[in-house]
């Protein structure tokens, strides 16, 4: 496969425009004091299917050639691919199959469903979800959407920071969350193009630093079934994305459990939105860095909202 460049950005962007939102940009007093830094909070929270991942899959699934559509699309995700892949599938009245860990939240599975997307359960590992994908993908012969692995939708998810370069000036650095490096890649494809002195930073998990581990040994190191609240990031990064993020992301920053859920909790204390554990990553890892970032215009990519709400990660706390 080959890498995407900017004109794959622009293509999809002109392609996905009908069937995507324009999500606002937001600030906040409250997080600017406690960073001492001005934040500009990109709110993908607030795209169709509730993720950013609606730009990539909505982009695949509108490149597909006529020939292509009666066996649909596949994929396997632990949830806004999923469903993202799903609802994408839907705009267009094609099959849509996924496999998806057990463990995933129920709210994530009832979106699949709500959107049409048949659904087949593995075991939560990286290895269990490619097995059993290999299976779906002999039975039906539908076209693998991978959830970041692929040109179509990292230039998919580019369009997100390329939006976000128009509704902010002069911004010092961008950070996103890392799982798969489908997101932080296009922040990579489009910046390196039309702003290359914004650095771009990465955000991870303790419990899951594959990536924070990979661009620090210079190689790909990949975790299969790695632990922790945000289960967005608990794949690992594939060749694709590996090239993007080596060459260049400034660093990953990783943050633990607690930080992960305490940022999560103060920003739908603070800013009166819904973000899911995955969007807290970067946030925490601002407030554990305030050196760092002091003084300076940062963009927070806030992926998603698709949240349990009868398994909020602090409810799990008390008592």
């Amino acid at each position: 496969m080959q890498l995407p460049v900017f004109d794959d950005v622009i293509a999809a962007h002109e392609r996905i425009a009908p069937w995507i939102h324009r999500t606002p940009v937001l600030t906040s007093e409250t997080f600017d004091q406690l960073s001492g830094a001005q934040l500009f909070f990109k709110c993908e929270n607030f795209q169709k299917a509730g993720a950013f991942k609606a730009r990539g899959a909505t982009n695949a699934v509108f490149g597909l050639r006529p020939d292509q559509r009666a066996a649909g699309v596949a994929t396997h995700s632990s949830g806004n691919h999923a469903l993202s892949l799903s609802y994408a599938a839907g705009r267009r009245s094609i099959p849509c199959h996924v496999v998806m860990p057990h463990t995933a939240p129920q709210a994530k599975k009832d979106a699949v469903r709500g959107y049409g997307g048949e659904i087949i359960e593995c075991e939560p590992s990286t290895s269990a979800r490619e097995a059993a994908f290999t299976e779906l993908e002999r039975r039906t012969g539908a076209d693998f959407v991978h959830p970041y692995n692929d040109p179509r939708v990292i230039a998919g998810q580019a369009t997100c920071s390329r939006e976000f370069m128009t509704q902010t000036e002069e911004l010092d650095a961008v950070i996103a969350p890392i799982g798969g490096g489908g997101m932080l890649s296009g922040c990579c494809l489009t910046l390196s193009t039309i702003a290359p002195q914004v650095k771009i930073y990465g955000a991870e998990p303790r419990q899951a630093d594959d990536a924070a581990r990979s661009l620090h040994a210079g190689r790909l190191i990949t975790d299969d079934a790695p632990q922790t609240v945000a289960d967005g990031l608990k794949v690992p990064m594939k060749e694709l994305t590996w090239q993007f993020v080596r060459q260049y992301v400034a660093d990953i920053l990783t943050v633990d459990e607690q930080a992960i859920i305490d940022a999560m909790k103060l920003v739908w204390q603070r800013m009166k939105i819904v973000i899911e554990p995955s969007c807290a990553v970067p946030v925490a890892a601002i407030l554990a860095n305030p050196s760092l970032f002091a003084g300076q215009r940062i963009g927070v990519i806030i992926t998603g909202g698709n949240v349990d709400l009868d398994r909020l990660p602090w409810l799990n706390q008390e008592g």
